[in-house]
């Protein structure tokens, strides 16, 4: 064999016209695929960063692009069936800003999902506190139990919360779990057969399949995390099913935030799931439910976002509660990395002088997205944007909370990745209470962070050259 391709080898050397056919090959490999990429439309830094990298990378960027480019979603939502009606008012008795009614409106024109209510809404800090309450609410289950995890670990936890679904599937309660097939990668059929049997479903979203003729859904991830309970409990936030989330199992598990409601803003959460699991399967989708809670005294809206939606719901979101603030921005996200508008919100609102504060790990858990992160610090301490770092464990709670009355808390980072590739999912809050609540987790974690001093240490090495190659490429991330 080795003496085949040294033939092979030296025949390619002897050809009088390689190069010309190299470098052909190269140019129409590069106008093509760069078509592709140009019309995808995207933003210009990311497309130049794309068509850079395949420059760079003769073919192999075209594989890298293959299995880890942008790609568009068109999928049959729910929502586009229902007719665009108007804005729906809040019930008698509740009130809100006139940057609280126009952000709803966005949401509502961009989803198709209204203001609402929540009866009650419950913060579960840490993972323990978020199992005991989801165990609990499991075991009480009367009619359903739709659970939607981006991880879930085979482990401890996993199998606690399984044995549970087990429980209640045998007792006739209708179990369906939709797992993400890259980040629930562990689970193996083993695992979910005691849950099988006893009558649960399963799916996997964007399962991993090799075919040439379509691109696969590798970089496109489910990263919600969702659970709803007989139409009654709701459980969403960023905390997974994993022993490596539960500070009792786990000394160096995550600092993160869940939420448990109840309400109105249950039923919205089902439509979610709902239209997950249709997409998922390729089945009809599931009827809704008539069961109606009363209103409740929280106003709540529910942001769900995702690459079938090019509007980033989120991300808008997020910009517009900063652009409307008057007092206060504080943002907590274990990923950090913004894009031009997120940049402007912010360095607008501290340079018009609100307390603006960014609180983001000491270290995350890809060395890649911290280095890029931090290369935006210069430019938002210049502004007078206070910039804290967790140290004590790995933060994971993603909240922004906005003046007295406003705060968004749920599965999506502050990065390009939640923004546009990730489905996500969050709720918006505009409650006095909640929002104090809020506030005072966000303080407390406050004091265990090292403030970012304005004149921060930058050496070549380790600072400025490795932040300035991360912020390369951080429209891709």
């Amino acid at each position: 064999m080795p003496d085949a391709l040294t033939t092979v080898w030296n025949e390619l050397l002897d050809f009088e016209h390689l190069k010309i056919v190299l470098v052909a090959g190269w140019i129409l490999y590069l106008a093509g695929l760069g078509t592709w990429i140009v019309l995808q439309k995207r933003e210009p830094v990311a497309t130049l960063a794309w068509l850079i990298g395949l420059a760079a990378l003769p073919y192999l960027g075209f594989v890298v692009y293959y299995f880890l480019g942008p790609q568009k979603i068109d999928r049959q939502r729910l929502r586009r069936r229902r007719s665009r009606r108007a804005m729906p008012s809040l019930p008698p008795g509740i009130h809100a800003s006139d940057e609280a009614i126009e952000m709803a409106r966005m949401v509502n024109s961009a989803t198709g999902m209204p203001p609402t209510t929540a009866a009650s809404i419950e913060l579960l800090v840490d993972g323990a506190a978020k199992y005991r309450a989801l165990l609990q609410a499991v075991e009480a289950a009367r009619e359903h139990i739709h659970l939607e995890y981006y991880i879930y670990e085979p482990d401890r936890s996993g199998t606690a919360l399984r044995d549970a679904l087990v429980a209640r599937a045998r007792e006739g309660v209708q179990v369906r779990l939709l797992l993400d097939a890259v980040g629930a990668a562990s689970v193996r059929q083993k695992f979910l057969k005691p849950l099988l049997d006893a009558g649960g479903e399963v799916a996997w979203f964007h399962p991993i399949r090799l075919r040439f003729w379509k691109r696969p859904w590798l970089n496109l991830r489910n990263h919600r995390k969702l659970v709803v309970i007989d139409d009654r409990i709701g459980f969403t936030g960023g905390i997974n099913i994993t022993d490596e989330q539960d500070e009792t199992l786990c000394d160096t598990a995550y600092r993160d935030l869940h939420v448990r409601v109840e309400g109105r803003v249950v039923r919205e959460l089902q439509l979610v799931f709902v239209e997950d699991w249709a997409y998922a399967t390729g089945t009809p989708p599931l009827p809704l439910s008539a069961h109606d809670p009363g209103p409740g005294t929280t106003p709540t809206q529910v942001l769900a976002s995702g690459p079938d939606s090019s509007w980033e719901v989120i991300h808008r979101a997020h910009v517009g509660a900063i652009h409307a603030a008057r007092r206060r921005v504080w943002l907590m996200t274990p990923y950090f990395v913004p894009g031009e508008a997120a940049m402007m919100a912010l360095t607008s609102a501290a340079l018009g002088g609100l307390d603006v504060r960014l609180m983001v790990p000491r270290m995350s858990d890809s060395r890649l997205v911290t280095y890029a992160g931090r290369s935006y610090y210069d430019r938002l301490l210049a502004a007078g944007v206070t910039i804290h770092e967790y140290s004590p464990r790995l933060l994971h709670s993603k909240v922004l909370v906005c003046d007295d009355d406003l705060a968004i808390v749920g599965s999506a980072n502050f990065d390009h990745r939640s923004f546009r590739l990730n489905f996500e999912l969050s709720l918006l809050v505009s409650d006095r209470d909640r929002v104090a609540e809020l506030a005072r987790l966000v303080e407390a974690d406050c004091a265990e962070c090292e403030p970012v001093p304005r004149e921060r240490p930058s050496p070549f090495w380790s600072v400025r050259l490795p932040e300035g190659l991360a912020r390369l490429v951080s429209p891709l991330l």
